[in-house]
């Protein structure tokens, strides 16, 4: 039960950062949607002037990448709460959440370094981000699995 209460709770996290940053991409004006950003690397579809592909099956490409990842993601959670480190407590979500995003930083650097053709994007920008949407991440995932299994212990401490 508990590897299906850790798949929910990776897809409500992924969603929430996705969400995350899909509005601070509107609120920018800066390009920071994972799921377009994904898409159009993983299909090698970055446009002539630099830009993000906006075809069906790059955002559906880069949405199974994306969720697949946070599955992932939450699935490691999963086993270093079972091999009795730190709680599913709000302080640990958010501390595993920056610990994820920084891997996901130094990931999402090396991807656009080997890339054939990366999209033109602020990148420093993109990856700072990043970390702060994995914190979003982190949290989500915790509370979501805490809910889902119900420990004898309060979240919020």
């Amino acid at each position: 039960m508990k590897l299906l209460y850790a798949i929910l709770a990776g897809l409500a996290a992924t969603a929430a950062m996705t969400a995350f940053l899909y509005l601070l991409s509107f609120l920018t004006h800066r390009v920071m949607k994972m799921i377009r950003i994904m898409g159009t690397m993983v299909m090698n579809r970055t446009q002539p002037d630099g830009s993000l592909s906006e075809a069906v099956s790059t955002k559906v490409v880069g949405t199974i990448v994306v969720y697949l990842m946070g599955i992932l993601f939450a699935l490691v959670y999963l086993a270093v709460w079972d091999a009795d480190i730190g709680l599913i407590t709000a302080s640990w979500g958010l501390f595993l959440g920056l610990a994820n995003g920084i891997i996901a930083m130094i990931m999402w650097y090396f991807f656009f370094m080997l890339h054939p053709r990366p999209p033109l994007i602020k990148l420093r920008t993109y990856l700072l981000t990043l970390i702060a949407a994995h914190i979003v991440f982190g949290f989500v995932v915790t509370y979501v699995y805490h809910l889902l299994l119900q420990p004898a212990y309060e979240f919020w401490w």
